[in-house]
């Protein structure tokens, strides 16, 4: 678990990057800074720093088989080695970031390369650079005084609680392509330029990794294998979901043989799964084992894509949280049309 407490910053250096597909420019900062008002790097300390608090991870890959051909990881290297070297590998690693911003859909905006000391990890306490990128902009009404009234006018600034584009790179374990935690909250596809093009990371093959993989494994097998194509009703196949997600939540430690006794149920169910798990792994090349302990952090993040609602027509949508058992489906042939009981004992 990260430990922020008694991190601090000691270096900053901003630059504005354009879009290259479209000509926009890469303006640079002749030099970094730092606030002298402790509560401006409080605030900001919380505004790079609070976004990181699962345990996902990744490292650098290396390129031609050396992660020094990797820029990002070049940079961090040279800085962690010299810190005069900051500066410097700040205007290193935004025109890395301005080459690679060369599509429509990437948008222009700050980069902000920090240093920061005393993270406390779980390998120790160690420094960190993370570089962040704001793209969005939000409007704030501002409060002034006019003579002998008060007024309100409009700002565009950096909504402090929003952080876009995110990397926060540990020095620790750089043999194998350093700590990292990377954040987007971007959804289009397009975003994965931060992610591949820009930084070069792939995901550690820790808990977390392989605790997202098996549950999107397990909600791709439902939308592609386990549907109404083959004769599955959008209610089985939500319990089906809420099996899964459950069996996440109650174990410490994943069982793939009490996962299929306990979850998929029926062998030709399993003999299914079995083959889609094997095209999974082959499609993303991954390798799932059969037993890991199972990340809290996963499970919640992964939990939001398990859907579990049951539409009716336009009349009703039906949230079924609980056991098929307390659903029963009919047809009623006076109206021609199906129905669902749902049995409960309470209603709020």
């Amino acid at each position: 678990m990260i430990n922020f407490e008694n991190s601090e910053i000691t270096n900053i250096v901003i630059h504005h990057v354009g879009n290259k597909f479209e000509d926009g420019a890469l303006d640079l900062s002749s030099h970094g800074f730092l606030p002298e008002d402790p509560d401006i790097l409080n605030l900001l300390k919380t505004h790079f720093l609070s976004a990181f608090k699962k345990d996902a991870y990744y490292h650098f890959i290396p390129l031609a088989e050396d992660y020094m051909n990797n820029p990002i990881y070049a940079s961090a290297t040279a800085v962690f080695e010299d810190n005069e070297a900051f500066y410097a590998q700040s205007v290193e690693i935004a025109n890395h970031l301005y080459e690679q911003s060369n599509n429509p859909n990437i948008k222009s905006g700050e980069v902000y390369i920090v240093y920061f000391r005393n993270c406390n990890i779980e390998e120790g306490v160690c420094d960190a650079i993370g570089i962040f990128k704001s793209e969005t902009k939000d409007t704030f009404l501002k409060i002034v005084q006019a003579q002998d009234t008060y007024q309100l006018v409009g700002e565009s600034g950096i909504n402090i609680k929003k952080l876009d584009k995110a990397c926060l790179i540990f020095n620790v374990n750089r043999e194998n392509g350093y700590k990292v935690c990377a954040i987007d909250k971007t959804n289009n596809r397009e975003a994965l330029y931060w992610m591949n093009d820009f930084l070069g990371l792939e995901p550690n093959a820790d808990s977390y990794f392989q605790t997202a993989n098996y549950l999107n494994l397990c909600k791709n097998f439902v939308k592609d294998i386990y549907n109404q194509d083959n004769d599955v009703s959008r209610a089985d196949q939500i319990d089906m979901l809420n099996r899964s997600i459950n069996f996440f939540k109650d174990v410490d430690v994943f069982s793939e043989d009490r996962f299929k006794t306990d979850v998929v149920q029926e062998s030709e169910v399993i003999d299914a799964f079995e083959h889609f798990k094997n095209q999974y792994e082959a499609d993303n090349n991954v390798e799932l084992p059969q037993e890991f302990p199972i990340s809290n952090y996963a499970v919640q993040d992964e939990k939001k894509y398990f859907r579990h609602v049951l539409k009716l027509d336009k009349n009703f949508h039906v949230y079924i949280h609980g056991e098929k058992k307390y659903l029963r489906k009919g047809y009623d042939p006076d109206r021609d049309m199906n129905y669902y009981i749902l049995y409960f004992r309470h209603e709020e």
